[in-house]
């Protein structure tokens, strides 16, 4: 601790190797916060080093160096005095900096910064406590070392190729999807494969066509890079295709499970979907987001297995049938786009962590997939029951759904339904924040996370709160 009538320094000088910037930090600080001022007189080197225990060298180094900066002048045979204050370091939130005009998007809440809730009915959390976590380090640590890549070199954007030979393999007999491993993209989840899509066939003021209600994420990542962005309505068959403006240069959909009503795009409408794009020259984005797990009957072919034109780009993800910390997913682009997707990609972020994805591939390869799918469908389906035979009581009307990790119901619901219902612990979402037009509203509730022990519980809340049970 140095003292003097104009200003205490606190340094720490046990480490002798930062000593010099422990003592540059403090005299920094004592700067910007006014504690010297303009015109005060520092101590001689000598007198300082002496009151510190420190070399004389080292406080000469820093004067030097604050000399060099501005901050102090030496004047010969007087001392040495501050000439100017510094300016502190802008923090966190303190800046001459904005973002551009038009911007006007923050960080959504998500799942993992919040108390985990008693009851989570939110949708789009898959049950982390049936991933095989124990076979996924085994798996990881197997393929450490890399089978056909060098960790010090630097690797293709469009992922591994082993990866994408596991995924065309695995979007084909699971899905119908017929790629060649080289239409296959391998992106950090479903947001990256639509912002590749956007960054490639949208310019500003393009118009892309959204399903609402819909994917508040996809929406406004397609708004942020200019698009001009509009709803168009979903009834029991899916998006009405009727509906879509001509001008329409991109069109946004979730066929296999609507989001968030859970209806599936009926044959007709995907036909119909399909004719537009080719009368006008659009590009459908076919959001396959939870479709492994299915309950009733078969589902239909996806629209990329209709697609003769090479206008369907296919995105899935991991992040529900997995987990979304894996940050995998994967999009397949017609041959016309694949350079300029990964050329998108490789000028985002490079490529994507290999190691991952080779313990992926591996995982795909051993059909271990498709083991933890079939697994984790019967406890999922014994919530969806449980589910269902609560909404079957309440005065709520239930959409159809064959799909996914959660059930939606229209309903006539409280104002302040959310915030009585986090205050009981429960966690969950309503159609009306996820519409752009107005529209009846109901709630969307998810499966996925919430226990199976706790479901019933959470459910007899849920219906006290709105007065339905």
């Amino acid at each position: 601790m140095w003292s003097n009538p104009a200003v205490d320094l606190a340094l720490d000088l046990t480490d002798r190797a930062v000593r010099s910037a422990s003592l540059y930090g403090a005299l920094r600080d004592a700067l910007a916060d006014g504690r010297l001022k303009v015109g005060d007189r520092l101590p001689a080197s000598r007198a300082l080093a002496s009151d510190l225990g420190i070399s004389r060298n080292t406080v000469a180094t820093v004067y030097e160096r604050l000399v060099a900066e501005g901050f102090l002048e030496s004047r010969v045979g007087a001392g040495t005095y501050v000439t100017t204050a510094a300016r502190r370091p802008q923090g966190g939130t303190v800046g001459a900096l904005s973002p551009r005009p038009g911007w006007r998007w923050a960080p959504r809440p998500t799942s993992g910064e919040a108390a985990v809730p008693a009851y989570d009915l939110r949708v789009g959390v898959p049950d982390a406590e049936l991933f095989p976590f124990d076979t996924w380090r085994r798996i990881l640590a197997a393929e450490s070392r890399l089978r056909g890549h060098s960790p010090g070199t630097y690797a293709s954007p469009a992922g591994l190729p082993r990866l994408r030979e596991a995924l065309a393999h695995t979007v084909a007999y699971h899905r119908g999807v017929r790629a060649d491993p080289g239409q296959i993209v391998v992106t950090s989840g479903t947001q990256q494969a639509l912002d590749l899509v956007a960054r490639v066939l949208l310019e500003p003021g393009d118009v892309v066509a959204v399903e609402d209600p819909g994917y508040p994420s996809a929406i406004d990542l397609f708004a942020s890079h200019g698009a001009r962005v509009v709803p168009v309505p979903v009834d029991e068959e899916g998006l009405v295709v009727d509906h879509i403006p001509e001008e329409t240069r991109l069109v946004y959909t979730t066929p296999s499970h609507q989001f968030p009503l859970g209806v599936r795009l009926s044959l007709p409408r995907r036909r119909a979907l399909l004719a537009f794009a080719e009368a006008h020259d659009v590009g459908i984005v076919e959001d396959d987001y939870d479709s492994e797990f299915r309950f009733t009957e078969r589902p239909l072919e996806p629209l990329h297995a209709l697609d003769d034109q090479g206008r369907v780009i296919y995105v899935g993800t991991f992040s529900k049938s997995l987990l979304p910390s894996l940050r995998t997913g994967y999009l397949v682009a017609p041959g016309s786009l694949v350079d300029s997707l990964l050329a998108a990609k490789q000028l985002g972020d490079g490529f994507g962590p290999v190691q991952p994805q080779a313990a992926l591939a591996r995982f795909l390869e051993e059909g271990l997939l498709a083991r933890h799918v079939r697994k984790a469908s019967k406890t999922y389906a014994e919530r969806r029951s449980i589910l269902l035979q609560h909404l079957d009581s309440w005065p709520v009307e239930v959409l159809p759904s064959a799909a996914g990790l959660h059930l939606s119901a229209y309903a006539e619901l409280p104002a302040d339904l959310s915030e009585r219902a986090a205050t009981e612990g429960l966690a969950l979402d309503t159609i009306a924040t996820h519409r752009l037009l107005p529209g009846r509203d109901g709630l969307f509730l998810g499966y996925g996370a919430v226990r199976t022990d706790s479901l019933p519980r959470g459910l007899e809340r849920l219906g006290q709160l709105t007065g339905w049970a």
